[in-house]
């Protein structure tokens, strides 16, 4: 259920969150943030958007891009979540997602009319036509690719650094994840996989994907990339890498589970 800050009832272990895009914000000693933190900048952005889930017990606040404070500093959502339990991560990354989703959900997508926060369920609803609106969740795949001692990494155009890592992509309707995975592979380079194994599961809340991870072996093709998708991408040994995702992300445990 989703409440507004000022009528929640928190409690001993409630987990006060800012983010501002793909960054939270700490205290400067690197800990979480305090209720009296989270009050004092919640009263300094007031028409930012706040909530609080009882569920996840979380209390989030959305930050401008531009925040800059001597008392706090920001730092990345994956490098944080990195170092955390898998009960905080959850609770960090459902809070993420759930920011974005009220962000961009305002309206009815059946009948138009303006949402309001559902009394009993994490959800919005439409007082008009009462439809029940819960929070979007996007799967994609993630596929690590294996060839004896080499593996199959891009680089992605609309990524700005010189990182290569797994290639990805959504998984469409009426696909299973494993069929979603051969023809990801397929169109944007051409290579053709055989069996495909299951590797884990990884919330990626930016905005809403769940990202299923494989590892599948080379069957057969040449690299011939998707330009408009794919800068580059190459076979490489396990043991000469590229620049790869650093720790936080389910590409990273990818990589690194055939080092």
């Amino acid at each position: 259920m989703i409440q507004d800050i000022h009528c929640a009832s928190f409690t001993n272990n409630t987990l006060f969150l800012a983010f501002s895009s793909r960054n939270m914000l700490l205290r400067k000693d690197s800990s979480f943030l305090q209720q009296s933190d989270f009050f004092h900048i919640q009263n300094r952005y007031p028409s930012s958007l706040a909530f609080y889930e009882k569920e996840s017990d979380v209390c989030v606040v959305s930050l401008p891009h531009e925040y800059l404070s001597e008392e706090y500093t920001l730092r990345q959502i994956r490098l944080v979540t990195a170092e955390q339990s898998e009960n905080i991560t959850m609770r960090i990354s459902r809070g993420k997602g759930l920011l974005e989703w009220l962000s961009d959900t305002h309206y009815c997508e059946k009948c138009g009319h303006r949402l309001q926060w559902h009394d009993t369920a994490t959800a919005l609803l439409c007082a008009q036509c009462n439809k029940t609106i819960f929070p979007r969740i996007e799967p994609c795949i993630i596929v690590l690719v294996k060839r004896g001692d080499e593996i199959l990494l891009a680089r992605h155009k609309q990524r700005n650094q010189e990182i290569y890592t797994c290639l990805a992509g959504f998984i469409e309707t009426g696909e299973t994840a494993e069929q979603a995975v051969e023809r990801e592979i397929r169109e944007e380079t051409g290579i053709s996989v055989k069996n495909i194994q299951y590797f884990g599961t990884q919330s990626w809340p930016f905005p809403s994907q769940l990202m299923v991870a494989f590892t599948a072996e080379y069957e057969s093709g040449d690299i011939c990339v998707e330009e408009d998708e794919i800068q580059h991408a190459a076979w490489f040994k396990i043991n000469a890498l590229p620049a790869t995702p650093q720790p936080g992300s389910i590409a990273y445990k990818l990589i690194n589970s055939v080092k």
